[in-house]
């Protein structure tokens, strides 16, 4: 077995590329790949997609229509490197409309449908409201799986798994962004890192109370966090830290073993315990609305562009 921390952490945890840049995915051979509308953005203004984006916006109804077609045309080519699940999102701005969410995700799979790629290939993620997690578990009962994002929280990981959603991404990156601002003289490396110990509770606790739903770290800052979190089900890493793991050298040694299930699953969250959850937990509260923020600011860049091209469409015509 090679020695590079990449090819061993893949025989220890699912590696995800974080990414819709189709050469990274080539290159680095991962099961599954995630997107989100920041990196469909990066992805489209790629010169190597101007004209099939031009192609998107002439055929679209509107700029909604165009978004979707153009998420999915980038995950179908995906889906076509991966073996495994390809994951879409759905519109940040339908965060806190669970109507919206489900008739998006709906929607995004009879896409794929079109392309030829079945429903089982598929997440719809969805931000990790309690509407969007109220649409993931209506989602997941017509067998459309779901993988809900921009997840800080304990509750957040509870309602989800309640909700029996197939996969949940915990945030370790940004989780960290927010206690070294809060603290920025205290010592957060190693197994002290707020985002590793949060992706580790609720691996332990999904695996302890026979959770089916699959936990998969996300948003990295390097991979030192990587490293503490080998072992984990998935985790989904940028094509900076893929390099980077597969030039480093060494010994990776698995930080996450398996549990078997010693106690049923607790009672499930209702509406007002969640909340009052989230209420009293800053950090959550503030990274999952920065997060929608974020994610909507670059989806109206990628409305821009659509929008240009669409113009310059019809002054062509």
């Amino acid at each position: 077995m090679s020695d590079d921390l990449l090819a061993q952490l893949k025989e220890m945890s699912t590696v995800v590329a974080d990414t819709g840049d189709i050469e990274t995915i080539r290159r680095y051979s991962p099961q599954d790949a995630t997107t989100n509308p920041s990196l469909i953005l990066q992805a489209a203004q790629q010169e190597g997609w101007r004209s099939r984006l031009a192609d998107i916006a002439r055929q679209s109804t509107d700029i909604d229509d165009a978004l979707d077609a153009v998420a999915v045309e980038i995950g179908s080519e995906i889906a076509g490197l991966v073996p495994g699940y390809v994951s879409t999102e759905i519109s940040a701005r339908l965060s806190f409309d669970a109507d919206a969410s489900l008739a998006r995700g709906r929607s995004l799979i009879e896409r794929y449908a079109r392309h030829g790629i079945t429903s089982d290939r598929i997440l719809i993620k969805v931000a990790a409201t309690w509407e969007g997690i109220r649409a993931a578990r209506q989602l997941e009962r017509e067998g459309i799986r779901t993988n809900l994002t921009l997840l800080f929280s304990f509750a957040q990981a509870q309602a989800c798994a309640d909700a029996g959603v197939t996969l949940v991404s915990p945030f370790v990156g940004r989780i960290l962004d927010w206690h070294k601002a809060q603290a920025p003289d205290t010592d957060f490396s190693g197994d002290k890192d707020p985002g590793v110990r949060s992706v580790r509770r609720i691996y332990e606790h999904f695996k302890g109370h026979g959770y089916r739903t699959i936990v998969m770290g996300a948003s990295f800052r390097n991979i030192g966090e990587i490293q503490s979190l080998a072992g984990c089900d998935r985790l989904t890493i940028s094509p900076a830290l893929l390099g980077e793991l597969s030039e480093t050298h060494g010994r990776l040694e698995r930080r996450l073993m398996p549990i078997d299930a010693e106690t049923s699953a607790p009672e499930p969250q209702d509406e007002a315990e969640f909340r009052w959850a989230m209420n009293e937990d800053a950090m959550a509260t503030e990274k999952l609305a920065e997060g929608i923020r974020k994610f909507t600011a670059d989806q109206r860049k990628l409305e821009k562009l659509l929008g240009e091209l669409r113009q310059d469409v019809s002054q062509a015509n």
